[in-house]
């Protein structure tokens, strides 16, 4: 018996991921010469509002010297701002600028497109079987707290026992 890596599934996965990315990365690389990681962390605080650098490496599926990186980059060009945390001096909680919000606003529709172009290129009956397809993966292979917690910090699970 032989593995045929080209048609085994999590490599497949894993290279269409990649090349996925590649092609989004266009926008935001030519747009304000973001790395991913850079993107990763920045989308995520526009999307979530505050984070810790710990959330935004789980989040991402970062390791945490990527996302300290990316937020020290990201800080370099004033899209984000630092405080202390209330209850815990050790932590950050991390916010976007006015001006990294505006970047963000301007860049959201801009990969909004990139997504729409792709799925449309597979098509409409092709684009349904694929988010049904995703769904059943990620309800199968994702850690329960993962979809249940989805937008829930990781340091409330703990926190809860988790």
């Amino acid at each position: 018996m032989s593995l045929i890596l080209e048609e085994f599934l999590p490599y497949r996965f894993n290279r269409l991921a990649e090349a996925l990315s590649r092609n989004a990365s266009q926008a935001y690389r030519s747009e304000y010469g973001l790395t991913r990681p850079e993107w990763r962390a920045f989308a995520l605080l526009g999307h979530k509002g505050m984070m810790t650098a710990t959330e935004i490496a789980y989040f991402s599926t970062m390791h945490k010297t990527k996302v300290s990186r990316a937020l020290f980059k990201l800080e370099q060009k004033r899209w984000l701002r630092r405080t202390a945390d209330e209850n815990d001096r050790r932590l950050e909680q991390i916010t976007l600028t006015e001006r990294g919000r505006a970047a963000y606003d301007r860049l959201v529709p801009m990969m909004m497109t990139v997504e729409t172009e792709i799925l449309a290129k597979l098509g409409p009956k092709n684009a349904a079987a694929l988010q049904q397809g995703l769904a059943a993966l990620e309800a199968l292979y994702l850690d329960p707290a993962d979809r249940r917690n989805a937008g829930e910090s990781p340091l409330a699970w703990q926190d809860a026992g988790e």
